[in-house]
């Protein structure tokens, strides 16, 4: 395989890593909702927040700056906001020199804000998938009740990525050995690059569903029923229960404070 997509867990004896996998999932999607009910220009709430997630990554003894060293991949994501800048009525704040645009004041708060929540949320998410196995994820997922197609749609989803993406570089590395270019020759047209991209496409798209295919009648065959069994049964301890309500409590109470505030 030419592509790492293992499990990012790493194996600590931290309390957080102890902790029952429910109790993880639901503090961190109680965490990615306080992000998200914020309320515009709250920079208080959100540095809240942040320390919360660096005292988090602190705990787990993978290092204060764990996750945010690994939260630039929602940047990206956050560039479809840009023309909140431009596009939310209020006070001018500058003006593009070439294009004359005006950002305001409020379209600026509203972008931060955004900003923040994707920032502060991946964070939480990276933290999760670093302390907890992907396995205990899923089977956290299931015992809080969410429906078992959507999790085993996650489940396979994160085990046969790494196969499509190895199965991408195979045929790239065929169009490369089969388009050789010799001294002096010109590069391939834009059309017949396009065109060798959508048949590779195409033939991707057949040769995923075939091997979907084969690995459920495979499945099937050895007994599956539509989730994968656990061979361990967990029980919530009190440190678990203690853990939870506090992180919900002190949560919700700086969501209050932000909107009160």
């Amino acid at each position: 395989m030419h592509f790492d997509l293992a499990d990012q867990y790493h194996p600590r004896s931290s309390f957080l890593h102890r902790l029952d996998p429910r109790v993880k999932v639901v503090i961190v999607i109680a965490f990615i909702l306080a992000a998200g009910l914020m309320p515009v220009a709250a920079w208080g709430g959100f540095l809240g927040l942040w320390l919360l997630a660096l005292v988090a990554s602190l705990a787990s003894g993978l290092g204060v700056t764990f996750a945010l060293r690994r939260s630039y991949v929602a940047l990206p994501f956050v560039l479809v906001a840009i023309p909140l800048l431009f596009t939310v009525p209020g006070q001018p704040l500058f003006t593009m020199p070439i294009l004359g645009w005006t950002a305001s004041v409020e379209g600026t708060q509203r972008f931060l804000t955004l900003l923040l929540r994707a920032w502060i949320a991946i964070q939480a998410a990276i933290l999760l998938t670093a302390v907890t196995p992907f396995p205990d994820i899923l089977w956290a997922l299931r015992s809080l009740r969410l429906p078992r197609l959507l999790v085993a749609t996650i489940g396979f989803m994160f085990r046969y990525l790494f196969v499509l993406a190895d199965e991408t570089t195979n045929m790239l590395r065929a169009r490369s050995a089969r388009s050789a270019r010799g001294a002096g020759s010109r590069r391939p047209s834009i059309v017949w690059q396009a065109r060798v991209a959508g048949n590779m496409v195409g033939s991707l798209f057949l040769r995923a569903l075939e091997r979907s295919e084969r690995v459920h009648a495979a499945m099937l065959a050895r007994g599956y029923s539509g989730e994968i069994p656990a061979l361990a049964r967990r029980a919530m301890s009190r440190s678990d229960w203690l853990a939870a309500a506090a992180a919900v409590l002190i949560l919700t109470g700086l969501t209050a404070w932000a909107h009160t505030g």
